[in-house]
């Protein structure tokens, strides 16, 4: 009986000279702080992956504060929540870029025809003398034209929700212009 409980005795002493010895989780707690800074610096992740990121940051704040109030296996398990978040971030980043120039290639894209065809509508309404202020239209088709030429430029400069405006600018001007083309005509008919 002694012997049983000098055995646990030196039993619950081990276990709490270990326990107080146990060393930090320092290599997963650099890895969990260089994951997130990569995530941080990767414009994508930013962009478009903010919320994993603020969740990244938290698991790494709170990583910290386990670490320093020694709770290790918490920390070391932060560690890693934070690791897979910020390499989740800057994947969610790197898909959301990757569409997001796609939907604007192809508005962009889709304003050439309609800028095309409006041009040609323009000047036969005036070729058939359609009653229209032809210098305020042929105005707006010109900035339509610019506005299509400067949301190429920004597509091509990696700013595809800029690109994604200017389209919708571009879009909208030719809508206006087309609907004064065909109050023309509809006026013209009723003559």
């Amino acid at each position: 009986m002694k012997k049983t409980k000098f055995l646990t005795t030196i039993g619950i002493l081990l276990i709490i000279l270990l326990a107080a010895c146990a060393a930090p989780p320092t290599e997963e707690m650099e890895r969990a702080q260089d994951a997130v800074a990569r995530a941080e610096n990767n414009a994508n992740a930013v962009r478009y992956a903010s919320n994993t990121l603020v969740r990244a940051r938290d698991a790494l704040g709170r990583m910290q504060i386990e670490a320093d109030a020694r709770r290790y296996d918490a920390a070391r398990s932060l560690a890693a929540e934070a690791i897979e978040l910020a390499e989740r971030a800057i994947d969610e980043g790197s898909i959301a870029a990757i569409r997001a120039r796609d939907e604007a290639n192809a508005l962009i894209n889709s304003l050439a025809t309609p800028l095309s065809e409006t041009t040609n509508a323009l000047n036969a309404g005036r070729e058939i003398n359609l009653d229209l202020d032809y210098t305020r239209l042929f105005a707006e088709l010109d900035s339509a034209r610019r506005m299509y030429d400067e949301a190429n430029r920004l597509l091509q400069a990696n700013n595809p929700e800029n690109a994604v405006a200017m389209g919708h600018n571009v879009r909208s001007s030719l809508s206006g212009i087309n609907t004064a083309l065909n109050d023309a005509v509809l006026a013209a008919s009723r003559k």
